[in-house]
């Protein structure tokens, strides 16, 4: 087994410190707890993790369209998002949105021709509007728009040849033409002209606007244009159209209010003009599963809740933010446990979701540093095309006096890591993953040095490095050879092996891996601070059958040692049916504890089945934990598979 050496490191740390081992009740009295327990998001894009909630809400306020989100129970706790935007001739921008209302109003006061949108609500909840514009001629400015007649009548004054226009009717209210300028203004070139839909209306020209507009007044739909400048000087073509769901409804119209009066008959309205959205009650949030439109909402809660009932979903608002995603998934790796090209690709063949595979192709083979290497380019190939990425496994024979001379050999671990990093780079592995075990306790900094050495020449490869660690106890895992607080910050990703609990040579019977003892060992991972974005949980494919007396006490063979056995998943049916053996649930691990009688002996062992496998995934899921690592590919029911990509 991939884990042999643990017995006797639990032995040994057992023998240290007087207590007993795999004791889960260590963890309340561990040190200062630094497990994050809110994570900052922009829109939909994680940023960082805190445990304190304040630090965190500090930290997102620095991010415009952030939020605070506790992480356990996926709970909104916190946003900057704009609840009022400001509009100005149909157009909005970031500069111009609000978290409250007064923000909104003191800007939007400053306007003309503005409105507030309040996000959750359907329309506008102010609006400042012109109702006369002013021209000199044929030209006008954004300037000269008033909500009065008396405003646009004293602009007026200071210009000749000017008059003022009511926008809803498009009639003139007022000018200063006097009876010569309008007598000199016919006497000249006729540029006016009456069009409909840009063809003209009739064969007549004009050479003074007020006799153009004059005559167009009795023709819908049209407009005057300047034929030596383009210019179009008077309309009373309604531009205003009303969308429903996407799709023009009813009949244009030549203002604006009017246009909102119809639209809010209707649910789902745009009221569109020059390709801008001037008014809609249109919810401003979209849930969409994939790329699929479910509903919309006019609340951030309602949509967040709504979406949460789906897969692969998200909320995005009508301007093109993505505020929140169910879109993220477990990632999921399989040791293989072996070299042999036949065996590693009939193991990923019965796989579904499989993120990542480690084939055990590199090995320590002597202190001098020399690299054994069993990859080939074929079967990296192969697993690559398959759409699965490749971190090789690179172990050390589980040799401690090996590793210690080695650790202890600067050109020996260079050496080393100049190979192992080429080679992983040549087969277009996306990282390596780094399994030494049965280290000695006393190389605890020699192992972290060598473990940063390694990191930094493979990032400077674009490689990652991933390392798998014993599940240990915060009691005793400072007299190990791994500093796990140190490790997590150097590497990519900690795999936590969470299994041989009780283990291989072991006193007791039990559980390879109890449910209970696996989410201390999550917690005990998260409070030496490591990031949730960087554990994997490890699972077992495989269970331990352990030999009893008639005392219940584990019988020992001919050299004294305690006997039992491994069973791989996919054989404990066989075996189940072979040996009659019994099964009760067993509370304290959360399986179902098996046993049999034969030749006078109790057999017993705790079975792993899909529904326990899935309660391991399910704890990485409640941790959000980057994944899930199974040892190993081959042992598990082929069944399984469904489930577990269901399960993503």
């Amino acid at each position: 087994m991939k884990r042999k050496w643990l017995a006797a490191t639990a032995l040994l740390v057992a023998l240290q410190t007087g207590a007993g081992v795999w004791t889960a009740g260590h963890a309340d009295a561990a040190q200062a707890a630094k497990m994050t327990q809110y994570r900052v998001y922009q829109n939909d894009n994680a940023l960082k993790e805190f445990a304190v909630y304040t630090d965190a809400v500090k930290y997102a306020q620095s991010f415009a369209y952030s939020h605070v989100e506790k992480i356990a129970t996926h709970t909104w706790m916190w946003d900057n998002f704009p609840r009022y935007a400001v509009y100005q001739n149909g157009e909005t921008n970031t500069s111009r949105q609000f978290r409250t209302y007064e923000e909104a109003l003191k800007l939007a006061k400053t306007l003309t021709n503005a409105h507030i949108r309040d996000l959750e609500q359907p329309g506008w909840v102010y609006s400042r509007y012109a109702v006369y514009q002013l021209y000199q001629g044929d030209k006008t400015q954004a300037a000269w728009a008033f909500m009065t007649l008396d405003e646009a009548k004293k602009e007026a004054k200071k210009w000749s040849n000017a008059h003022i226009v009511e926008i809803a009717s498009t009639k003139w209210v007022w000018n200063n033409i006097t009876a010569a300028q309008l007598t000199q203004q016919r006497a000249g070139t006729a540029v006016y002209q009456i069009v409909v839909d840009g063809v003209p209306a009739n064969n007549n020209m004009y050479a003074a606007l007020t006799d153009a507009v004059h005559y167009a007044a009795s023709i819908p739909n049209s407009e005057v244009i300047n034929t030596a400048t383009g210019v179009v000087a008077h309309s009373n073509a309604p531009k205003y159209q009303v969308l429903q769901n996407g799709r023009v409804i009813g009949t244009s119209f030549l203002d604006l209010q009017t246009a909102i009066k119809y639209a809010k008959r209707f649910a789902n309205t745009q009221v569109i003009a020059d390709g801008k959205e001037w008014w809609t009650n249109t919810p401003f949030l979209t849930v969409y599963q994939n790329d699929k439109k479910l509903t919309s909402f006019h609340t951030r809660a309602a949509a967040v809740a709504y979406a949460a009932g789906y897969a692969d979903s998200s909320v995005q608002t009508a301007d093109g933010h993505t505020i929140w995603s169910n879109e993220t998934q477990l990632l999921y790796l399989g040791w293989n446990g072996t070299s042999d090209a036949a065996s590693v690709l009939g193991q990923l063949s019965g796989t579904q979701g499989l993120d990542i595979d480690s084939p055990t192709w590199f090995e320590l083979s002597d202190s001098s540093g020399t690299l054994t290497d069993r990859s080939t380019n074929d079967l990296a190939a192969s697993i690559r095309s398959q759409g699965i990425k490749l971190w090789p496994l690179v172990h050390n024979n589980f040799d401690a006096k090996l590793t210690t001379a080695f650790l202890a050999n600067a050109n020996a671990r260079q050496a080393f890591i100049k190979k192992l990093v080429a080679r992983t780079y040549e087969l277009g592995a996306e990282g390596i993953n780094l399994d030494f075990e049965g280290l000695a306790a006393s190389d605890r900094a020699a192992f972290t040095s060598f473990v940063k050495e390694l990191t930094t020449a493979a990032h400077a490869s674009s490689l990652k490095v991933s390392i798998d660690l014993i599940r240990g106890d915060v009691s005793w895992n400072d007299k190990t050879a791994y500093d796990f607080a140190a490790i997590g910050e150097i590497v990519d990703t900690v795999v936590m092996m969470a299994y041989d609990q009780h283990w291989k040579g072991g006193d007791t019977p039990g559980s390879v891996a109890e449910l209970g003892w696996v989410e201390e060992g999550v917690k005990q991972y998260l409070n030496y601070g490591i990031p949730r974005s960087k554990v994997m949980l490890g699972i077992p494919f495989y269970v331990r059958e352990w030999k009893l007396d008639a005392q219940g006490n584990i019988v020992k063979d001919a050299n004294g040692a305690y006997v039992s056995r491994a069973i791989f998943m996919n054989q404990l049916s066989q075996v189940i049916a072979d040996k009659q053996a019994v099964g009760t649930y067993d509370p304290t691990s959360g399986q179902t504890k098996y046993k049999y009688t034969e030749g006078g002996y109790t057999y017993v062992f705790w079975a792993e089945t899909s529904d326990s496998i899935l309660k391991r995934v399910d704890i990485a899921n409640k941790y959000d934990l980057a994944g899930v690592a199974f040892w190993r590919l081959g042992y598990e029911d082929a069944s399984l598979w469904t489930s577990l990509l269901q399960k993503k």
